[in-house]
């Protein structure tokens, strides 16, 4: 009886085991997907602000966000920072794309682990 015991012990301690790493893959999943969202919504912004500058003659100076502080800088100038940040921007959200699916494997190999125990 002991013997029956112990082994509900280990399996319990392995099911919790494999819960913690669910809750935390789980947990990274809806991470990059907030982190996703941000980018997204940076792009947006960043294409919006383009559109709207391309209308504006080459020799125009703007001001520009840096930090809490705002430069004179040429409209190209700053539409070639946009252009970088966009570019950056969907850089990012393929490294995160990745590792989502990196996540989804790892969450659905953890999904299957109780059943191994079963057997």
């Amino acid at each position: 009886m002991s013997g029956k015991v112990e082994i509900d012990v280990e399996l319990k301690k392995a099911f919790i085991a494999q819960q913690q790493k669910l809750i935390e893959t789980r947990q990274k999943l809806r991470l990059a997907d907030v982190q996703i969202d941000a980018l997204k919504l940076d792009i947006r912004r960043s294409e919006l602000t383009d559109r709207e500058m391309a209308a504006l003659p080459d020799n125009t100076t703007v001001y520009e966000s840096v930090g809490h502080a705002f430069f004179l800088e040429s409209v190209e100038k700053v539409r070639k920072g946009l252009e970088t940040k966009i570019k950056d921007s969907t850089e990012k959200i393929k490294k995160h794309e990745v590792r989502i699916l990196f996540f989804n494997r790892k969450h659905d190999k953890i999904l299957a682990r109780p059943l191994q125990f079963l057997n």
